[in-house]
């Protein structure tokens, strides 16, 4: 009988009972074992790639050698080894035959695929089901290859050796279909809710034979197939003269909320084995001419957004003002490139969710805000560049009355000029509109050096990092955020009178005073203190710096936030003899309020950062 050898190569016994030291090498003195090594090509239709011949990667392999007459030859032994992607075949004879093989890449039983002995050529080696409803979850491959077996004089006598024109070179047996799609905009194609195929009735064939014919026909239940998952599907060849006719259907969510359901009818000619077939769809949507995009997850993934203040950011970039600055009531920054692009700035250590950008131009919907761009998420520090429809072509959008206007073609003038609002139903929004006084913030290095590992001190300073800006960023915030609080105004007033000037105690200060002077405008550059000199704080004027310590635990630590109110009282204009720095105000009420109101802050937490656990700290 003849021996149809298979293997699993995630089956541990069966690979270790591969011992190629049990068969001789072919050609070897008194020898007549033979190897032939597995090879596959790619779809015929796959360009440049169906050439290229690859080792085999089977997760099976069945083969059985056949005489001229297809008779499968009996008392042969054979073993294919993964590793080497070789079949070893002894107990061969001198003559003519044919090898056949079938490769699996996959798994073929959740196919429920059957694997059959065969006594010839004729005989069906492969079965799939017939209510095959579902796609391959496996490739299946097919090579049938003529040698002859020669006996050949060596030093020892003669032996017996395999001749043929060429390894077996495997071709697959099922075909691919790949759904591929053409939007009109990117904004609509990253919108996509869910994406899924139907396939009407097709019929496939169930039955392969080891001659390479295929017989046999699937019942042509409707296929479901759900391109969230997957575009490229596998599955037998279709019965002759089958088409694989379907439908496409896709729905999307628009900025609003709003879902939109499309279909689209396709028809191939069938599958053929070892190609490719092509269904392309061209998606027509409502939203291709809208002016407001839709920045999804999806989207940001595709476009690829920038973030500043990152680990790594070269300092000659975020401690030049130009390039990193921001204004704490104005910390969502947008505006118009000169290329017509829109920018949008997020100088936050949190995220911010549901943003509606809206921009106003005075040449444009009758002056009258209307919808740019929603936002599901601007990341913390994030810094998006994307490309606006507006800009492009003439398009429609809602303005903030709710009217839908046409927008013509907006020039790069046009769109830098524009005045800009911004919407969003985010708690943490609420706070950060809170922030009605607003401070200039920059970073400097102060003559310090980031790239040294002791931050390269000159005199009392060193090289802030970014780790340090981004936590810059959130005390800025947050002390601006205080500053209109309700309760703070109202601890200032319980204390009235422990608040006095540089001329000591008796120096009174005024609430209103104290407020005029923390709410006023102003503009801080903001540096790292070299504790080494056994300063850990300096302010004045339009400096302002602390040590490593106090811009990690500001959040939690009185005395860190005692050294962050000392300095913004140097700030404020006040000396050591008021109580501004060494004296209630910085050692007591502020930063005792400070640390206890935190939850109620925009940078309510440490974890939103983690600095005092980033690598990038000293």
């Amino acid at each position: 009988m003849n021996r149809i050898a298979s293997i699993f190569l995630g089956c541990l016994a069966l690979l270790t009972g591969c011992r190629t030291d049990e068969m001789p090498t072919a050609g070897s003195p008194g020898s007549d074992a033979m190897s032939f090594r597995l090879q596959y090509v790619g779809y015929d239709n796959q360009n440049s790639r169906s050439d290229l011949r690859q080792e085999a990667d089977y997760d099976r392999v069945a083969f059985c050698v056949v005489d001229d007459s297809g008779t499968a030859v009996p008392g042969i032994k054979g073993q294919y080894n993964a590793t080497s992607s070789e079949i070893r075949i002894e107990g061969l004879q001198e003559g003519s035959y044919r090898l056949l093989v079938l490769g699996v890449r996959g798994d073929a039983e959740a196919d429920r695929a059957t694997i059959r002995e065969i006594a010839r050529i004729d005989d069906q080696w492969l079965c799939f089901p017939s209510d095959l409803q579902q796609p391959l979850t496996a490739e299946y491959f097919y090579s049938q290859t003529p040698f002859r077996v020669v006996a050949q004089a060596g030093d020892r006598g003669y032996v017996l050796v395999p001749q043929m024109e060429e390894d077996p070179v495997q071709r697959r047996i099922i075909g691919r279909t790949d759904f591929e799609f053409s939007f009109n905009s990117l904004y609509v194609e990253t919108a996509l809710q869910s994406l899924s195929v139907r396939l009407d009735t097709p019929r496939f064939r169930t039955g392969f034979s080891a001659n390479g014919t295929f017989d046999g026909s699937s019942d042509g239940a409707e296929i479901t197939l759900d391109l969230d998952e997957a575009r490229s599907y596998c599955f037998p060849p279709t019965v002759d003269g089958a088409m694989l006719d379907g439908t496409v259907e896709l729905t999307t969510r628009n900025y609003r909320g709003h879902t939109e359901s499309r279909t689209y009818d396709f028809s191939l000619e069938g599958v053929t084995p070892n190609h490719i077939g092509h269904i392309r769809t061209e998606v027509t949507h409502p939203d291709d001419a809208s002016a407001t995009i839709h920045i999804t997850e999806q989207a940001l993934e595709r476009i690829g957004t920038g973030y500043i203040l990152q680990d790594g950011e070269s300092k000659t970039v975020y401690t030049d003002a130009t390039q990193r600055s921001f204004n704490t009531s104005a910390p969502l920054q947008v505006s118009g490139t000169d290329d017509g692009r829109l920018h949008v700035r997020f100088y936050s250590p949190r995220e911010l969710t549901d943003v509606l950008i809206r921009a106003r131009i005075a040449t444009q919907a009758d002056g009258e805000f209307f919808d740019l761009a929603y936002f599901d998420r601007i990341p913390a520090f994030a810094d998006f560049y994307g490309e606006l429809p507006a800009t492009q072509r003439v398009c429609f959008a809602r303005t903030e009355s709710g009217r839908i206007v046409e927008i013509r073609e907006l020039t790069a003038g046009e769109l830098a000029a524009a005045e800009f609002s911004i919407v969003s139903s985010d708690p943490f929004w609420a706070k950060l509109e809170a922030i009605v006084h607003g401070w200039e913030i920059s970073f400097s290095l102060y003559g310090g050096d980031p790239d040294q590992p002791d931050g390269g001190p000159a005199g009392n300073w060193m090289g802030i990092r970014p780790v340090h800006c981004r936590e810059v960023v959130a005390l800025f915030l947050n002390f601006t955020y205080m500053i209109d609080m309700p309760e703070h105004e109202e601890i200032l007033r319980q204390n009235v009178d422990r608040l006095y000037g540089n001329g000591g105690k008796e120096d009174k200060v005024s609430v209103e005073t104290v407020l005029q002077q923390m709410r006023q405008p102003r503009k801080l550059a903001v540096g790292l203190v070299y504790p080494g000199n056994g300063v850990i704080g300096l302010g004045g004027g339009s400096v302002f710096g602390a040590y490593q310590q106090a811009w990690f635990q500001h959040y939690w630590n009185t005395y860190s936030c005692e050294i962050m109110f000392h300095e913004l009282g140097h700030v404020m204009g006040y000396n050591h003899d008021s109580s501004f720095t060494y004296g209630p105000w910085a050692q007591e009420l502020m930063n005792h309020f400070y640390v206890q109101h935190i939850s109620e802050m925009p940078i309510d937490s440490p974890a939103y950062l983690n600095s005092a656990q980033n690598p990038n700290r000293y």
